[in-house]
């Protein structure tokens, strides 16, 4: 059983979550989210914000301030072999309350199916509130290309 080494990252201003099924071991190395560095999600969501793409821990987190965002997963422990999402067995989700009590949270949004389909059964129901799913920045996602990410994944900024 491998139990979620890092926090969420949020504070009071975020508005919006985005959500993760389980940190890849290169993330769990730099004990921060989407460490692998083909994964796209920095690259992809500092093109929808307009800024350049955060490197450093402290650059990502910035960014994250910076436009409000919290990011967490939805697992907080499971089996699961590598970084493999289709291996994950044995899960226990992430309690969200504290993230929804402590900050301005009014839109949810899961990174892939993986974290939808764990959302969808273990969270959904528990807090009230729906995720919309985009597609995953994954390099297992190779169908997308990094246009077509940042083309989906501008529905984080757009109004209510």
């Amino acid at each position: 059983m491998i139990i979620h080494p890092f926090p969420p990252e949020y504070d009071e201003n975020s508005e919006v979550l985005i959500l993760g099924s389980f940190p890849s071991v290169k993330s769990r190395e730099q004990m921060f989210f989407y460490g692998h560095p083909q994964n796209r999600f920095w690259r992809v969501t500092s093109a929808v914000f307009g800024e350049d793409t955060p490197n450093t821990i402290a650059e990502k987190k910035a960014f994250l301030h910076r436009n409000k965002i919290a990011l967490w997963d939805v697992i907080s422990s499971c089996e699961i072999t590598g970084s493999s999402d289709s291996s994950i067995r044995d899960v226990t989700a992430n309690d969200l309350s504290g993230i929804l009590k402590n900050s301005r949270i009014s839109r949810i949004f899961v990174n892939g199916r993986t974290a939808e389909k764990y959302f969808n059964k273990y969270t959904k129901e528990k807090i009230g509130i729906s995720a919309v799913c985009l597609p995953s920045t994954s390099p297992a996602n190779a169908a997308w290309s990094l246009d077509r990410l940042i083309d989906a994944w501008r529905v984080i900024i757009s109004s209510e």
